[in-house]
């Protein structure tokens, strides 16, 4: 379904942040669709997994896929240089991690929340789709 939000970037290059062992980010990088895929996590060990599944998986998926130990705070590439960043599993390592620390269990957190912190962070064109529990949403920066 991720798919159908990156289609305006087709051809770029995609970093899936927090990507764990890379689930995604082999799926970004086996389709063809994106120049360059690179699979971002602050977890040598989740990298680790990334690299043994791809290996097994299918090894020629490294020529596309870069993997980065990286802070998702601290991202380590230039200003306007990344077409398209997905994070699929991503939301509990946002910076500012207060929201989900004083959260109950099962407590929601809305569309409308996203919205708003999209744009309070500038972005603009946002939209959404919902699907049972999941919120998937793009917005793009002007």
């Amino acid at each position: 379904m991720a798919q159908e939000y990156f289609k305006p970037v087709e051809g770029g290059l995609l970093v899936d942040v927090s990507c764990g062992s890379g689930l995604f980010s082999r799926k970004f990088a086996k389709c063809g669709i994106y120049s360059g895929v690179v699979a971002l996590d602050f977890s040598e060990n989740m990298l680790r997994q990334c690299y043994n599944f791809t290996k097994k998986e299918d090894p020629t998926l490294s020529n596309n896929l870069a993997l980065v130990r990286a802070d998702v705070a601290r991202l380590p590439f230039p200003p306007a240089s990344i077409d398209a960043i997905h994070a699929g599993a991503a939301l509990h390592c946002r910076p500012s991690p207060s929201n989900a620390r004083i959260a109950q269990p099962y407590s929601y957190l809305i569309e409308e929340e996203i919205e708003d912190l999209c744009k309070s962070c500038g972005l603009v064109d946002y939209s959404s789709k919902v699907q049972q529990s999941f919120i998937m949403f793009s917005a793009r920066k002007p």
